[in-house]
């Protein structure tokens, strides 16, 4: 299949496209580049040993959305682009419902003119929220995330939800990612922030190559064995492959519209998650203890059998290999990649 990848130069986006190409289909970034570099793309290229297609677009842009489907004909799209922080959407929720549903929708009014009718969306474990109680299924009701992220994603599976309903040629798989972390085996491209790190583990690995004094670890008072909140942490290429997985799986789905948690159903803590990078690194990690997030849960983790069952896929790779890939890209690339095209020496 001919695959566009939206946010294809991101984190999940870049490994995704990578496990396309490996997987025998022809994959095709947009990105506008606003959390990624372009230096990903061409990384792709070495890695794939394929020249990756790469479009700057801001799918916000009705008209520029439009001319991306008219340039390039798809078979299927992928759609991970969008914001993703769930303490940076608590102060900037505009924002966040703006550029995340107005992309959805610019994506979806293209792929109806231009007859392409399957679509995995990057959705997320927060649409669970408060409601539920782990391990998260699939049909846990109601979808009522604790925070604007999180909300964005409750809505565009609404969207989606209603779009493939409205015709049988629709078929849609929605993919609730738990927590992603690792890198590819190479260690050329991994979890690459602008800025200051949303997520632990990318941050306990630039604590780790120095550029970061040490780590805030929220709350240590949660009813958890050690205290500090437990999250399913997946491995990003396990991730990958489970959107491989979902698109090849799509023309067999007994519905227009299916939902799938992709994690390992195993919780780890916090400090569990650091002690193992610690011991992977040989690195010390300093940890100091601050007060909750607003929004945070003490446990969640995936139910992940649906997954396994009619995608035919699991999450195989261990914390260990987790945290190992991890320091393997951060400790080869301490400052990240740069936002130019350029391959390593």
């Amino acid at each position: 299949m001919r695959v566009l990848v939206t946010g294809g130069a991101g984190y999940v986006g870049s490994h995704t496209t990578l496990a396309l190409l490996a997987a025998g289909h022809d994959a095709v970034v947009a990105d506008n580049f606003s959390n990624s570099k372009r230096s990903v793309v061409d990384r792709l290229t070495l890695l794939s040993l394929t020249e990756v297609q790469c479009v700057e677009v801001d799918l916000r842009s009705e008209i520029d959305t439009d001319r991306l489907f008219e340039d390039h004909r798809f078979d299927a799209v992928i759609h991970c682009a969008g914001l993703k922080s769930v303490g940076e959407s608590t102060s900037a929720p505009v924002e966040y419902y703006k550029n995340n549903l107005y992309s959805t929708l610019s994506v979806v009014g293209a792929m109806q003119k231009y007859d392409v009718s399957r679509l995995v969306f990057s959705s997320s474990a927060t649409v669970y929220g408060r409601g539920s109680t782990a391990p998260f299924r699939e049909d846990d009701r109601p979808l009522d995330s604790s925070n604007p992220y999180g909300q964005t994603k409750v809505m565009i599976e609404r969207i989606l939800s209603d779009v493939a309903w409205s015709s049988p040629r629709w078929r849609v798989a929605l993919l609730r990612y738990f927590n992603p972390v690792g890198a590819h085996e190479s260690g050329l491209i991994g979890e690459d922030p602008r800025g200051v790190p949303n997520n632990l583990m990318p941050y306990v690995a630039q604590v780790a190559v120095g550029r970061r004094p040490y780590l805030t670890v929220h709350g240590d008072d949660y009813e958890t064995a050690d205290g500090t909140g437990e999250r399913d942490y997946i491995h990003i290429m396990d991730l990958a492959a489970g959107h491989v997985a979902a698109l090849d799986h799509l023309d067999h789905m007994s519905s227009n519209v299916r939902a799938f948690n992709l994690g390992t159903g195993r919780p780890t803590s916090v400090l569990e998650l650091v002690r193992t990078f610690e011991r992977t690194s040989g690195k010390q990690i300093p940890v100091s203890v601050g007060p909750r997030r607003d929004g945070d849960l003490a446990v969640a983790y995936a139910d992940p059998t649906r997954a396994q069952s009619e995608l035919g896929w699991h999450a195989s790779r261990s914390v260990v290999e987790m945290c190992e890939d991890t320091w393997r890209w951060q400790s080869g690339n301490p400052m990240g990649l740069a936002d130019s095209a350029g391959l390593p020496s």
